[in-house]
């Protein structure tokens, strides 16, 4: 039976649970973050860490203001905006959402650990639970409920960010072949809204990107990226060629239809970084998936579930 133990990390309370093959190390006081995801083989540590200390300004404050760290829940938008329908329309969504400055109730039992948290502007409750289905999956499931009598739009994506190295691969399905730029630092994809070819970008100098293969921290580019469409298949990954060293998440594609990267080669904040983010709504901006009919909705009273598996594995 998998045991979560209290444990502690920079002196705030965290639950750690693991298998022979997996480790996860969470907080919940800090939006219910993870801050670590180890393969216990190998003693890789998967997720980023700067060098700020652990901790967040609070709600509403901005996520570069934070310590910018490990794997936090994108909920129920990314970017700054207004709520764009009735009844709520106008309400303000602070930057990287409601849930990821705040402190969200947990329990440890039954091998799971369970956490809660309500809204702030909104009457929804989220809810995640980790457990681990085979040695080397942790798995997370999550449940949105509408506590309102109207139907409640919203964006959620994973924002697990990843160590970077020079020439590691990103592998998603393969009928994905164009992607929809969010931001990219000294517009070298293009504006918002410009559509590139996957894998082989243009810049704009002219050059070809190859978006399968993390570049050198050169200090200059940050794009965020969606794919195009919905998903057909609900996967993607990471690996290292050096190592042999993958990480895969697996969602279900009806439930979670979109999937977004953050490739930042210290373009942005100078850090070197990136992030395979599953999410349930297209382009950062709820009000701009609301448009686009791109958006996920809970009925008034409803549930809306899913989960995410990720897979610690080896490629030849």
């Amino acid at each position: 039976m998998i045991q979560w133990r209290k444990t502690q990390v920079e002196a705030w309370d965290a639950w750690t649970g693991e298998t022979g093959l997996l480790a996860v190390t969470v907080v919940p006081e800090l939006g219910g973050k993870a801050v670590s995801l180890q393969n216990r083989k190998t003693r890789r540590e998967w997720l980023w860490r700067s060098d700020k200390p652990l901790g967040n300004g609070g709600y509403g404050t901005s996520f570069a203001a934070g310590d910018e760290s490990g794997w936090d829940e994108m909920f129920p938008a990314i970017n700054v905006g207004a709520y764009p329908q009735e009844p709520w329309q106008g309400r303000s969504i602070p930057d990287h959402g409601e849930v990821w400055s705040r402190a969200w109730e947990h329990q440890a039992a039954n091998s799971a650990l369970t956490c809660r948290i309500g809204g702030v502007q909104f009457p929804y409750i989220l809810e995640k639970a980790y457990t681990f289905p085979a040695e080397d999956t942790l798995r997370v499931e999550y449940a949105v409920t509408n506590l309102s009598g109207s139907p409640f739009a919203f964006l959620w994506a994973a924002h697990p960010l990843l160590q970077a190295r020079e020439g590691m691969k990103l592998h998603v399905p393969a009928d994905l072949t164009e992607i929809e730029v969010s931001y990219s630092a000294e517009g070298r994809l293009g504006p918002f809204g410009d559509k590139q070819p996957w894998p082989l970008a243009h810049g704009a100098a002219g050059e070809r990107v190859d978006l399968r293969t993390v570049e050198p921290n050169a200090g200059r580019f940050a794009e965020k990226y969606y794919f195009s469409g919905r998903l057909g298949a609900g996967f993607a990954g990471i690996s290292d060629p050096a190592t042999g060293e993958a990480l895969m998440f697996r969602f279900p594609a009806d439930r979670v239809p979109y999937l977004a990267v953050w490739a930042n080669y210290g373009g942005f904040g100078g850090n070197y970084q990136l992030a395979l983010e599953p999410a349930t709504g297209r382009m950062d901006e709820l009000a701009h998936a609301v448009r686009q009919g791109e958006a996920a909705i809970v009925p008034a009273r409803g549930v809306y579930r899913w989960h995410l598996d990720v897979m610690i594995s080896w490629v030849e």
